[in-house]
Formats: structure tokens, C-alpha cells, sequence
């Protein structure tokens, strides 16, 4: 595990420079900046958007007495789209948008919840919880 984050951690940034000098080739490095900069901003206002949108589902649930997992699987799922997207970069930016898009958010959400049970069912999933000493 700690391997692939290794190896996560370092071809991201290497893809991610290799598209962008790829692009400043071809589009010339201030269009290339600008991009990178609206991404950015576009991609934060969109996940307030989406996120002030999955608080206002919590509280209704939460008022109705549901208890709101799905939400807050979802609100998780914007978090780290937002993060993306405050990344630069063109491969993090696309994966960043994918999670804000509610059709998109929803497909990735099953399939991690599905991969998270798999591990569960299998004894797989280790956690630490916190004690009261």
C-alpha cells in the first residue's frame, strides 16, 4: 500500500508537468495559465455550490430523522473534487470536475462504496477508533 502511494504521489505530478509543458506548446504558456487559474476558480465555486447543496439535503434529513449517509458520502466526495481542482494541473483538474458533476459524483460514489464493502465483507478494512481513557 505504501508503494502505491509512493508511486501515486510521484508519476501524478510527473503527468500532470509533462501535459502542461505539452499544452504550453501548444497553446503558448499564458493560455496554458489561464486555464490552470480558471479551472481553479471555476472548480471552487462549483464545489461551494454543490457542497452548500448536499448541507441544505443533510439538515432535511436530519430533520426528518433520516440519518443522511449518502450525503455525507457525497459531501466527502466533493471535498476531495474540490482539492483537485485547487491542484494544478489538467489530469487532476478533469478527476476534480468528475466529482462535482452529480452524475458523475454518484457512478464514483457506488463504486467506491461497493469496493469499500467488498473489503469489509472480507475482512479486509482496518480502522482505529478513539477511546476515552
Amino acid at each position: 500500500m505504501l508503494f502505491k502511494l509512493l508511486l501515486l504521489f510521484i508519476l501524478t505530478p510527473l503527468a500532470e508537468l509533462a501535459l502542461l509543458v505539452y499544452v504550453g506548446t501548444l497553446i503558448g504558456v499564458w493560455y496554458t495559465i489561464l486555464i490552470v487559474v480558471a479551472t481553479g476558480v471555476i472548480g471552487a465555486a462549483l464545489a461551494r455550490h454543490q457542497g452548500l447543496a448536499t448541507l441544505r439535503r443533510i439538515r432535511a434529513n436530519l430533520e426528518q430523522g433520516i440519518i443522511p449517509s449518502i450525503e455525507i458520502f457525497e459531501g466527502a466526495l466533493i471535498l476531495v473534487g474540490g482539492l483537485l481542482l485547487l491542484t494544478p494541473g489538467m489530469v487532476t483538474d478533469l478527476i476534480g470536475f468528475s466529482m462535482l458533476l452529480p452524475p458523475t459524483r454518484r457512478s464514483a460514489g457506488r463504486w467506491l462504496f461497493s469496493a469499500i464493502r467488498r473489503r469489509a465483507e472480507r475482512g479486509q478494512v482496518q480502522y482505529w477508533g478513539w477511546r476515552r481513557p
